[in-house]
């Protein structure tokens, strides 16, 4: 089992009130496992996610992820984890401004020591996702889906067990979200588990495994 969720929640408190933006969420996936999670805005998909990949500490539960609990491990430990093992597409671009395309693909794999400079790699995601011929364009010169796009070639540049993507075909058109689905169901074939949430019909037909949320909880 790569990643297992048990009875995972995450609670927030405001004066006397409270409410669970997650509420009990039990989840397995293994190695391969491509699995879409649908819901309208607000029904916890970015909180979960980010429990998921360690940004946020949940209230109570579990998130074991390739034999090792998030909960035990010190914070130098766990961004070692995700910058090795995880690759997360936030919904917003995140994108530095003053580093070109491909310096911002390349960057998660000089934040911890490795040899060779992943350039090769960083342009064959580019071109994967139609848009190497920007790779020396700064992120002012970009539009929204050439951001997103640029976000999810960096996703992949450590060869990550896990892909978490939070509405990854956003600002996208048909063409680009074609080819940014195929990035995807080609990693899962190769071993990469996925797990991706969206509210767009289109992109749900391409999940093995199809999860509903709503108010906190997985169907």
């Amino acid at each position: 089992m790569l990643l297992e969720l048990t009875n995972l929640c995450k609670k927030y408190s405001y004066g006397d009130k409270s409410f669970y933006a997650v509420r009990d969420v039990r989840l397995s996936l293994n190695s391969g496992d491509f699995a879409i999670i649908a819901g309208r805005s607000g029904s916890g998909k970015t909180t979960l996610l980010n429990l998921i990949g360690g940004l946020l500490s949940p209230s109570s539960g579990k998130v074991v992820f390739d034999g090792s609990d998030l909960m035990s491990l010190s914070d130098r430990d766990l961004s070692a984890l995700r910058n090795e093992k995880i690759g997360f597409i936030p919904q917003g671009y995140s994108i530095l401004s003053n580093l070109t395309v491909l310096d911002n693909v390349r960057l998660p794999y000089f934040l911890h020591r490795r040899r060779g400079d992943a350039r090769d790699r960083a342009l064959a995601l580019l071109k994967e996702i139609g848009i190497e011929h920007l790779a020396n364009a700064y992120p002012k010169s970009l539009s929204g889906g050439e951001l997103r796009r640029v976000a999810i070639a960096r996703a992949f540049i450590n060869n990550p067990k896990l892909l978490l993507a939070d509405e990854p075909t956003n600002d996208l058109d048909t063409e680009s979200a074609g080819y940014v689905m195929k990035l995807f169901s080609r990693a899962a074939a190769e071993g990469v588990s996925v797990l991706l949430v969206t509210h767009d019909p289109d992109i749900i037909a391409y999940g093995y495994r199809i999860y509903q949320m709503r108010d906190g909880r997985l169907y």
